[in-house]
């Protein structure tokens, strides 16, 4: 193509069209609003041709382009000056101009990709003026500190975490970390849906997204939400897909960090997966008295807290040398023991740290089948909270479906 169509002449249509873009949308924000804009169609083409001019002329230099750079900021800073004096504070039309001389720079370096994507990026930004601005009037107050949190455990404190054993129990505190991130994140993930639906969907979609972040705090938030008004079928089934989908959960964090262990559980979670999710819908369609879109749930707790992640940190470390220390003392019945006991509480600690089997000299099938009586612990237990803070029908139904769940659970031990 560049033996038949020279180099610049690609660049120089390249830079029309992005500059062409932006302009195209100031242009028709011009006209919309009826506002003081700077420039249009015809201006940003021109300040990209300009740009991309020196840029040739300079070379290797930079001075000219830098220069240039300079003047159309100049200008840019006379139309601030002028928007200010007609109390029009808005300074994007300002920063789009100066992003497209950026533009057509890095087009005649040859960064092509980079300078379409700044110039993409520029008109959505631009484009998206209304949305992004009502959206901070749905967003709680509290929840750019939680993204912040986030940004906390994943950029700030993960790369600075050592990544190397201490102790002969082979505790690696970047590991650890990044599992406390993986978890927050899986979890956060599901949140952000819950909140962005704001109750819609009804219970079953509660459930299913519940499953995803806590199946164990959905189960306990959906059997207290039964006494409010039962609804044995709708409230029984859906804590049974939540079940269901706690197996997803697993799969995708163990495949995170242990892909042939997430392999040997592959056949067994899909099963209690399924089993759960389309057995816990089945049920709920059959339908009680009531509507089921008339009980909104609420979304859980946010999970993106600095104490919350110190302390699944502490939990999954004190597990991991738990799990070293019964299975040195009492071999692997003490083992299997101990993932039937900690099915009672969170699993999660437990779970993610023997799928780092490296970590703990734990054999693949030693450690899957640890995580299958775990996750069927999980479900007794459930089983018992469902039966606990329900009403006497529901509860009994979701505690029959929950065990049976876990019997199905255990037939992955066939696999391993």
């Amino acid at each position: 193509m560049s033996a038949l169509i020279p180099t610049p002449a690609i660049q120089v249509a390249l830079v029309l069209l992005l500059s062409f873009l932006v302009g195209f949308e100031r242009e028709e924000r011009k006209q919309v609003e009826g506002k003081i804009v700077f420039g249009g169609v015809r201006t940003f083409p021109l300040i990209g041709l300009v740009s991309y001019s020196l840029a040739l002329l300079s070379g290797a230099a930079l001075v000219p382009w830098m220069l240039g750079f300079a003047v159309v900021g100049g200008f840019m800073l006379l139309s601030y000056q002028r928007k200010l004096q007609t109390s029009q504070a808005g300074i994007t039309t300002e920063m789009s101009g100066l992003v497209t001389y950026l533009v057509a720079g890095l087009v005649y370096q040859g960064q092509y990709w980079m300078a379409a994507t700044l110039a993409v990026l520029a008109v959505l930004l631009l484009d998206l003026k209304k949305a992004l601005e009502g959206l901070t009037k749905h967003v709680a107050s509290g929840e750019i500190a939680t993204v912040a949190q986030f940004l906390v455990l994943t950029v700030v404190i993960l790369p600075i975490v050592p990544n190397r054993d201490f102790t002969r129990f082979a505790i690696n505190p970047f590991r650890t970390w990044l599992v406390v991130v993986a978890v927050s994140g899986v979890s956060f993930g599901s949140y952000v849906v819950q909140r962005l639906l704001r109750g819609r969907g009804g219970v079953m979609v509660s459930a299913l997204l519940g499953g995803a972040y806590s199946s164990t705090a959905t189960t306990v938030v959906m059997a207290r939400h039964a006494r409010r008004g039962p609804r044995p079928n709708l409230f029984a089934g859906s804590i049974l897909a939540a079940s269901g989908v706690m197996y997803v959960r697993f799969l995708v964090l163990i495949a995170l960090f242990n892909t042939a262990l997430a392999a040997a559980l592959l056949p067994g979670f899909a099963l209690g997966a399924l089993a759960g999710a389309l057995g816990g819908w089945l049920v709920a369609s059959r339908g009680d008295d009531a509507d089921e879109s008339a009980t909104p749930m609420r979304p859980g707790v946010n999970p993106l807290d600095l104490k919350a992640a110190l302390l699944f940190a502490v939990v999954f470390v004190a597990l991991l040398v738990v799990t070293t220390v019964v299975r040195a003392s009492l071999g692997q019945p003490g083992l299997y023991t101990l993932a039937g006991i900690v099915g009672v509480t969170d699993v999660d600690p437990f779970v993610l740290g023997v799928t780092q089997s490296h970590a703990v000299t734990l054999p693949l099938h030693v450690a899957a089948t640890a995580i299958i009586i775990a996750a069927s612990g999980n479900n007794l237990a459930k089983a018992i909270y469902a039966w606990s803070f329900a009403d006497r029908e529901t509860g009994r139904r979701a505690a029959l479906l929950l065990v049976g769940l876990a019997v199905i659970g255990l037939v992955g031990l066939a696999w391993i």
